[in-house]
């Protein structure tokens, strides 16, 4: 009997062991595992799947390069050319601050110069999404396809504030029917942690993969009214401004922008590319106009900190308090009042202060959406009839002998952001350092009032009085500084 028992405990223990190593092995833990099958098990994603989502989708990546009398020290990189991508600066309290302001041009004026960055065809017809930096002031535009072809590529469209511009190319004689190009994925439901490929062309090594992870969503760097970017370690430097960011499943889920850079200017390992969605959304107005609509409502915010909500009765930190409304606004009309916190608009929750600004400028102009706010510690539903965001236009003056003064007209967010009493006049928002406005005391946030004492309300006023300067002539100018008025004479 005895002898019976040790038999079967013998055959179960065989059995036990067997089906122990086959979980092991299909585990790929490797006991009994086969090395090749245990290998892919280790990895997910699949041994080929970069190879093969590089393969399919190199040939839709572009080289683009420009050159123009108008360029800016650009290189494609997200910044000016001694500082590649970097957001180099101080902080408010005098402290580094990674993403503070660009550092001064080298050098500005009409001088012939070029610049190179990357794009990605989005459809057969030859469309093409790259960044706004990458094209910026430029006279000629050249793209360039994986198979060695180079077309001329018109701008059809630009948005500085998102830094995304839309170029078309034609084919040309020979050419397959339709362009190879890229799908566009869903960066919202992008995850952290997610696998994604770069391609592009960083100092000029055209068709450069790189492969990292996401490593955060919804950035600010600072560099515009409507950052959310997607953080990432796949490495992108300077020249990889404007390709396609990828998920393993080949689709576009950003476009690469820009990179905090070490003391060579090249990647650190912390990348930023605008999500795709943020393109989607203006694609049409680009295609059909050049530029984007966007909705304005008219007030000045500000975050809520836990000393503002503890002030003003408030149970968090969420929403946007309004410090000022803009008179003759949508919001004035609408009953907005200052001290009231937006917590809602459009049905949407402005969780934070910089949520409502990308709200308003998806909101359709003439539409009327539903706000809420909390007045008084009680909440109130308004409703809110958007206007159209007028863009602050910027213009160079152009005369006989430039003056180099980069010039624009004064909106009312403009005024307000920058203290002045009312709209009248030009602001001075460049100097050119060599330029004889620069050597006679014109300064970067001057207001010119008049010249040779007639009054300058605005751009059209600028132009007719400063253009007819001649060679020799000298402009009296009264320009506003600070809190006092000064003239300065300019030959």
């Amino acid at each position: 009997m005895v002898k019976k028992v040790k038999v079967l405990f013998t055959v179960a223990l065989v059995f036990a062991v067997a089906t122990f190593g086959a979980n092991l092995s299909g585990s790929g833990f490797g006991l009994f595992a086969d090395n090749a099958y245990a290998d892919e098990r280790f990895n997910p994603i699949g041994s080929n799947v970069f190879v093969e989502v590089a393969k399919n989708q190199n040939p839709a990546v572009v080289h683009v390069s420009h050159k123009g009398s108008k360029s800016k020290m650009r290189d494609g990189s997200g910044s000016r050319k001694e500082n590649p991508f970097g957001f180099r600066g101080r902080d408010r309290q005098g402290g580094p601050n990674p993403f503070g302001n660009m550092p001064p041009r080298e050098r500005r004026g009409p001088r012939s110069q070029g610049g190179m960055g990357s794009g990605f065809l989005i459809d057969e017809e030859g469309y093409i999404l790259t960044n706004h930096h990458v094209v910026e002031g430029a006279d000629e535009v050249t793209v360039g396809l994986d198979n060695k072809k180079e077309y001329d590529a018109k701008v059809i469209g630009a948005d500085p504030k998102t830094d995304i511009a839309l170029l078309k190319i034609e084919p040309k004689d020979g050419d397959p029917k339709n362009f190879p190009f890229l799908r566009m994925g869903n960066s919202d439901s992008l995850q952290v942690g997610e696998w994604v490929m770069a391609i592009g062309n960083p100092f000029g090594l055209d068709h450069t993969v790189t492969v990292g992870v996401v490593s955060a969503k919804g950035r600010n760097i600072g560099a515009g009214p409507y950052d959310e970017f997607i953080q990432t370690d796949a490495s992108i430097n300077p020249g990889n401004s404007g390709g396609p960011l990828l998920n393993i499943e080949g689709k576009v889920i950003g476009i690469n922008t820009a990179i905090i850079s070490g003391n060579t200017g090249g990647n650190v390992g912390i990348g930023f590319a605008t999500p795709i969605n943020v393109a989607r959304k203006i694609l049409n107005d680009l295609r059909e106009k050049g530029s984007v609509t966007r909705g304005w409502l008219g007030v000045m915010v500000q975050e809520i900190t836990p000393e503002l909500a503890s002030t003003f009765g408030l149970d968090d930190n969420d929403g946007a308090l309004v410090g000022n409304v803009l008179p003759n606004s949508p919001a004035s009309a609408g009953g907005i009042k200052r001290g009231d916190v937006i917590v809602k608009f459009d049905n949407s929750t402005v969780k934070e202060m910089t949520n409502l600004p990308k709200l308003v400028a998806g909101a359709s102009p003439g539409s009327t959406v539903p706000v809420e706010v909390i007045r008084d510690g009680k909440n109130k539903q308004l409703n809110i009839k958007i206007a159209v965001l007028e863009e602050e236009s910027v213009k160079t003056a152009s005369l006989g002998k430039p003056l180099g003064v980069q010039t624009q007209d004064i909106s009312p967010e403009l005024a307000e952001r920058l203290n002045l009493e009312d709209i009248t006049g030009v602001l001075v928002s460049d100097v050119d350092p060599d330029s004889p406005a620069a050597r006679s005391g014109i300064r970067r946030g001057d207001v010119i009032l008049e010249i040779n004492r007639k009054q300058v309300k605005n751009m059209r006023d600028y132009h007719t009085l400063a253009g007819k300067k001649g060679a020799s002539d000298t402009l009296l100018m009264l320009v506003r500084r600070g809190g006092t008025s000064i003239y300065i004479a300019v030959k």
